[in-house]
């Protein structure tokens, strides 16, 4: 099964995919097999076309929430999609590209024992593979995961972010952004380096196409930078160098760039011009980390760049934040906050959520508390130190929602 459709994957357009996926899984004793997509906010699963088969208009667009086949993308389990008794299984498996949660897999399967459940999820990482290896070219997938049209702006911006979610032994990261088809100068970066993981986050003025364009240079500046060896402060002159040549003191960009020493848990960053970081810490917020800020890139203030430094204990989560998600308010009013903001990362946290599922759960909440519409862009980017070793990697398999057997390599028996 996985070989052939390896094989055929380097010279096929993704619109084959579904039924090259279904024809290669014959191989495994497996029937029909449907993709779906998560759409960009997350709210929905909708049917990568191409598939056969499917005639029911409410089959093609599947909700998140109240659903057997939003349970199993919020919380990574391989769940049944048929009820039991009959001559075939159906089961709904996670499609991950790393640990970023893609969409899922519905599987006809004439057995559901645990060889079965393996060989689902091998299939489902594989076809996950193929997806991502192809979306960059592919304006089918683009389309499937969006339900609206979306800004300029945000189509730049989509397009240099990282994935949503990455982990290892050492780190869990996840990111959200709103509002998601309009977003402009909001833009945040991570990544790993030996030991080292840099964590980015960037506000640029505005909420237009010039706020887009802002952002994206100072990333560009940022990553630039940092791929030559610079350190933080020397990283956030490199941005304010690449805005003061571009704009001339016309466009800022406020900003937190920090590197955490996965080692030792040291977290040093620099503020320029931006909200603090916060710490939790046992499950409670800890406090906002605080730095003397230089100012805003781009304004040329001339203020002088201090990086601090933190000790962080295995467990803390590092949280940057812009101000959209503090400051969005009720028809009232009143803002959102820092307390209620915390406090919900806090509880979810107890509740045993996956982290992709906390920020995705947030950003419903922030939404829901604006009517439904963001004034201004509203970004989270987490990072839990987990410890200084690979592995194992069983904590962060619960932190970021994957199976048992994905992070172990053993079979973990049927779904529920």
């Amino acid at each position: 099964m996985l070989a052939d459709l390896l094989a055929a994957s380097h010279l096929m357009p993704v619109e084959l995919l579904p039924d090259k996926a279904t024809e290669c899984a014959r191989a495994a004793s497996f029937g029909r097999v449907l993709i779906y997509l998560a759409d960009l906010q997350r709210r929905t699963l909708r049917l990568l076309p191409g598939a056969g088969g499917v005639d029911d208009d409410a089959e093609r667009e599947l909700p998140v929430e109240g659903t057997v086949a939003g349970r199993a993308f919020q919380y990574g389990d391989v769940l049944p999609a048929s009820p039991p008794g009959g001559d075939a299984f159906e089961w709904w498996v996670p499609l991950l590209d790393g640990t970023e949660r893609i969409g899922l897999l519905r599987v006809s399967a004439e057995r559901a024992d645990a060889a079965a459940h393996a060989d689902m999820e091998a299939l489902a990482g594989l076809v996950a593979l193929i997806i991502v290896s192809k979306r960059s070219t592919s304006d089918a997938l683009a389309r499937t995961a969006r339900s609206r049209p979306m800004s300029l702006a945000a189509e730049m911006q989509w397009n240099l972010l990282p994935p949503r979610t990455y982990a290892d032994g050492r780190v869990t990261i996840s990111a959200v952004l709103e509002p998601a088809y309009d977003i402009s100068g909001d833009v945040f970066e991570y990544a790993v380096d030996g030991p080292l993981v840099h964590l980015t986050i960037f506000d640029a003025m505005g909420h237009d196409t010039a706020a887009g364009l802002s952002g994206a240079l100072a990333l560009g500046a940022c990553r630039s930078a940092r791929r030559q060896g610079a350190g933080l402060a020397a990283k956030a002159e490199a941005v304010e160098a690449a805005l003061l040549e571009q704009y001339d003191h016309r466009r800022y960009v406020t900003g937190i760039l920090a590197t955490l020493d996965t080692r030792t848990g040291v977290l040093r960053w620099v503020n320029r011009g931006h909200h603090p970081p916060i710490i939790i810490r046992d499950s409670r917020w800890s406090s906002h980390l605080r730095c003397p800020p230089a100012h805003p890139m781009g304004t040329g203030l001339g203020l002088r760049t201090t990086v601090c430094e933190e000790h962080l204990q295995p467990g803390d989560r590092i949280v940057l934040y812009t101000d959209g998600i503090t400051e969005a308010r009720s028809s009232g009013g009143r803002e959102f906050g820092l307390a209620r903001f915390t406090d919900f990362l806090v509880r979810h946290h107890a509740d045993g959520l996956p982290v992709p599922e906390t920020l995705r759960r947030l950003v419903q909440a922030v939404l829901e508390y604006h009517h439904g519409r963001l004034e201004d862009d509203a970004t989270v980017l987490l990072c839990e130190w987990i410890g200084p070793h690979l592995e194992p990697v069983g904590t962060a398999a619960g932190l970021t929602g994957l199976s048992s057997r994905t992070s172990s390599g053993s079979p973990s028996g049927p779904g529920p």
